[in-house]
């Protein structure tokens, strides 16, 4: 697929070409169900007003033929989106036309009906039709120039998953316990054995489901449910009306420093279980290519690294949950982590590669994520101070800027008023200060009983830079 720039520059083949090309050369077939009516795009789903979408995430243990069926489902939904992928690939670069969700699904239907690929038939077709409504979301990110162009999915490689909306399974809500019950996917007989770890809104039937498999075997099934969160009550500070605001500074010596100079330390999980997972990578290269022993020793590679995964989602939604708890501002940088692990190349290469393992393993990301949507939840405000403000140079007691300081000078001392700051904990003390000026600029004009918006850019502010007094 050529880049986005020079997609945009080529012409579409529209009307009666683009649909002799789509049936001749491509194989899709014609509208002939309902092909007097005019066609109308699919609108997605939209909540209620009052109301979130949120996820709840379970794992099952299926039995021998659930699990047959699964890997059957899995395969055939990474084959569809290839298939659809490929599509749409080769009808924009050798015929110039343009290829819908639509379209796809009356190619698929045609894929079904051919002898080598008629095992389709026994997956449901709303999980398949998913699988290429995922393609056409990808394209639609890629031509927004939002995303990179959509790649192929590898077996062993790729996420295994399925998505089942409303009509791909049946829900039965217990009586007895509501929020749990029996879930039924299609195309099998038996319910899910599920592990309710906490039960659902009750009276609520889940929008969709999406059934994984993670690298270490295990099954999950995430249910979206519109739910109504109840906000928490505002957070002041002691006999005044102003909000309680807290200045987070990501970093790598201490994962978080907050203004007051309370530090959550960055766990290392990657090299507390360098040892071990070295020791597996060994007795892994010593194996024989396909034998059961070196599938066993995969395994427990991918063990492994799901508690470590486990272990630093459950560290981060415990903090996040405590921070909105007790702030109504939280105020970040605004980070571009997706650039900040570049390769290392050249001189310095190793150190690099370091700097590099411990960013991804801090979970900065999922951080960010996670304050996004509990804020939205329970009504707080997450403001994202500019990636160019000076924090770390800017002093917290006099705001005077000094030069660029080296990432191993951990505390300096202000030359004009002589206060010693931690490196850190002045970053975060400037992030706070910034952030509610921020704040302030944009409640100062709301009308009386007009809640604060969730997410406060200063980019889009669109406000100079602080200079040096």
């Amino acid at each position: 697929m050529r880049r986005h720039a020079e997609l945009t520059k080529l012409q579409a083949v529209n009307g009666t070409e683009a649909e002799r090309v789509k049936r001749d050369a491509l194989g899709i077939a014609g509208r002939r169900k309902h092909h007097t009516r005019k066609a109308t795009p699919l609108r997605s789903h939209t909540k209620e007003a009052g109301t979130h979408h949120r996820v709840y995430r379970f794992r099952f243990y299926p039995t021998i033929e659930q699990a047959e069926q699964l890997g059957r489902t899995f395969g055939a939904c990474r084959w569809v989106y290839n298939e659809g992928l490929a599509l749409r690939a080769e009808a924009w670069e050798q015929h110039r036309v343009k290829v819908g969700f639509a379209e796809s699904c009356r190619a698929l239907t045609g894929w079904k009906r051919v002898e080598d690929t008629a095992w389709l038939k026994d997956v449901s077709s709303t999980v398949l039709q998913q699988a290429l409504r995922h393609v056409d979301q990808a394209f639609t990110r890629f031509l927004n120039g939002q995303t990179r162009c959509p790649e192929r999915k590898k077996k062993g490689r790729s996420r295994e998953s399925a998505t089942y909306v409303r009509t791909g399974f049946k829900w039965v809500e217990d009586p007895a316990l509501p929020g749990t019950g029996l879930i039924t996917l299609a195309k099998q007989s038996e319910p899910l054995r599920i592990r309710w770890s906490r039960a659902l809104p009750a009276g609520v039937v889940p929008i969709r489901l999406s059934v994984t498999r993670d690298k270490a075997g295990r099954y999950f099934v995430a249910a979206l449910v519109e739910e109504r969160i109840a906000p928490l009550a505002a957070a002041f500070l002691p006999d005044t009306q102003e909000p309680k605001a807290v200045g987070l500074d990501l970093g790598l010596a201490s994962l978080v420093t907050l203004d007051d100079g309370a530090k959550l330390d960055h766990p290392r999980l990657l090299k507390r279980y360098a040892e071990k997972l070295a020791r597996l990578q060994r007795e892994l290269h010593n194996k024989v290519r396909g034998s059961n022993n070196r599938n066993k020793v995969r395994q427990r590679i991918a063990r492994l690294y799901t508690l470590i995964s486990d272990v630093r989602k459950d560290m981060l939604d415990q903090f996040t949950t405590r921070l909105v708890r007790e702030n109504q501002v939280l105020v970040v940088e605004d980070l571009s982590i997706v650039t900040l692990p570049r390769p290392a190349h050249g001189k310095g290469r190793r150190r690099k590669a370091r700097l590099n393992e411990a960013i991804l393993d801090a979970g900065w990301g999922e951080l960010l994520r996670q304050l996004h949507y509990k804020c939205a939840w329970y009504g707080r405000t997450l403001v994202i101070v500019d990636r160019f403000f000076p924090s770390t140079r800017l002093c917290s007691a006099c705001r005077s800027k000094r030069p660029k300081i080296d990432l191993s000078v951990r505390e300096w001392t202000c030359s004009p008023c002589g206060a010693v700051h931690d490196r850190d904990v002045n970053a975060a003390a400037n992030l706070r200060v910034e952030g509610m000026r921020l704040y302030g600029q944009v409640t100062v004009g709301l009308p009386p009983g007009t809640t604060a918006p969730t997410v406060i850019r200063a980019s889009e502010l669109k406000e100079p830079l602080p200079t040096a007094c």
